[in-house]
């Protein structure tokens, strides 16, 4: 199982807030099954630069590297960056995607978006070579239309989704339902400590497991492992 948005990197954010919490993280993915955990930390371009936000995610990960197991999950470090109008402008968004790869985890407003910010969106997608993944979309249901999601969808943009959506009793038919209508691609635990915030992977894959069977799961795996490549 991939992991693709987590805060697991210690004293990067609002996330992990010691090396050791995020060792404890690490152990309870390894006990789910995560192979792969991509940590993406909040990059926001109106208080930092790229190079000081790089500058802080390789110290926090050389730090945690000094404590890592076999059995834990290989880390990749990307970005969980935070959407604003003109960023498709932005030159250096390829330095805030997943290792080696061209994938760019973004983060929108809590708020109805714009036509100007749909198409700028797709304009990401096709014109810069990324590919764009939308962080947590349960959270913004409220304020779009399923149809904006569509026409991301249609246009090269990919979906994530918290494994939350899936273990609330409230959320989990509709979680379901977007699955197996194709706007989810991608999971992640957004874990963010051992506290309010767990890694939590492993119960929504069971979950999908019960309701589309193991072959499923398998088919979701072995898509998200094409897109990291030869980490993989």
């Amino acid at each position: 199982m991939i992991d693709w948005h987590s805060h697991i990197l210690p004293l990067m954010d609002d996330g992990s807030r010691s090396v050791d919490e995020s060792v404890s993280m690490l152990n309870l993915m390894s006990d789910q099954g995560v192979s792969h955990v991509i940590a993406t930390p909040h990059f926001y371009a109106n208080v930092d630069s790229i190079e000081s936000f790089s500058s802080r995610r390789r110290s926090s990960l050389e730090a945690l590297n000094e404590h890592i197991k076999k059995t834990h999950p290989l880390i990749l470090c990307g970005a969980e960056v935070k959407y604003y109008p003109g960023i498709a402008k932005f030159k250096d968004l390829s330095l805030l995607t997943i290792e080696d790869t061209r994938i760019l985890l973004l983060e929108m407003p809590m708020i109805r978006w714009t036509e100007y910010t749909v198409n700028e969106l797709i304009e990401l997608s096709s014109t810069r070579g990324l590919t764009v993944v939308l962080a947590h979309i349960e959270r913004y249901f409220g304020s779009q239309s399923l149809q904006v999601f569509h026409r991301l969808r249609e246009n090269g943009i990919y979906m994530q989704v918290n494994a939350s959506f899936f273990n609330r009793i409230l959320s989990r038919r509709k979680a379901l339902s977007l699955l197996d209508a194709g706007l989810i691609q991608f999971l992640g635990s957004d874990a963010h400590n051992m506290t309010d915030r767990v890694p939590n992977l492993g119960s929504a894959y069971k979950v999908i497991k019960n309701r589309f069977g193991e072959n499923f799961v398998k088919q979701m795996n072995e898509f998200g492992s094409r897109h990291l490549g030869h980490y993989i």
